[in-house]
């Protein structure tokens, strides 16, 4: 039976400027990967309400899981949230648990719950909230589509809770073979490797070291003996 399959939608123009670099992405296909889920999709977009609201509809249709990340904190620029709630046609306010949450939390260090704050208790209609050990403010879960915060330590706390929850499939497995070869020269036994292995992933990553040209030829399934076994029958090809 085939994993779950998952996309990913980074929000910001942030990103897209190039002033902050995005770590989430890498650190969420790893964790997928990990958890049997597989990523085939990532998506970038700015602070724009019809380019979220479009991009999550493509991506919930096409996918089991979509996971985003940035635009639910507490200034006018965060408009995840309301994006989500338009998109899947539900009403979107400041709700009592996730209130309470905040509430407990700012009490607690001393500081107001102001307007601002509340922003980040207003969850759709029906959704889920999303525990965030590291600064309290939950993200949320609607449909498929797991809703969470663009810092690296929230997110990745985020992600933990959700995965905790979802029925993953088999690990993705990964080995490589270090070729000091040309990819000319071995493109046609990776073809033939390729076609063989049709339930394998096979890449060839080129590289130049010290003026010795090689590539390293990365082997990637769930079948770790098959994975062996193609890089068995490859190194005896390539004699190597």
């Amino acid at each position: 039976m085939a994993n779950p399959t998952a996309s990913m939608l980074v929000i910001g123009d942030e990103i897209l400027s190039g002033r902050t670099r995005d770590a989430n992405m890498h650190y969420l296909s790893g964790e997928l990967t990990n958890h049997g889920i597989d990523l085939h999709e990532v998506r970038i977009v700015s602070d724009d309400a019809e380019a979220i609201k479009s991009a999550v509809l493509a991506l919930s249709s096409a996918y089991d899981h979509v996971f985003t990340s940035g635009g639910i904190g507490p200034t006018h620029d965060d408009i995840t949230a309301d994006c989500i709630a338009s998109a899947f046609e539900v009403h979107l306010d400041v709700r009592a648990d996730a209130r309470a949450l905040l509430a407990e939390h700012y009490e607690r260090s001393g500081k107001e719950l102001n307007a601002a704050r509340l922003r980040m208790a207003r969850i759709p209609d029906g959704a889920v909230l999303i525990d965030n050990p590291v600064s309290i403010a939950p993200g949320f879960t609607l449909k498929n589509v797991h809703v969470m915060a663009g810092v690296p330590s929230v997110f990745q706390a985020m992600v933990a809770s959700v995965l905790a929850g979802l029925t993953g499939g088999d690990p993705l497995l990964s080995q490589t073979l270090r070729v000091l070869k040309g990819e000319g020269d071995i493109a046609a036994p990776l073809s033939a490797l390729a076609e063989k292995y049709k339930d394998l992933s096979i890449g060839c990553y080129p590289f130049q070291d010290n003026g010795v040209y090689g590539a390293n030829v990365v082997v990637r399934g769930t079948n770790g003996s098959h994975i062996e076994q193609a890089l068995t029958e490859l190194a005896a090809e390539l004699q190597i």
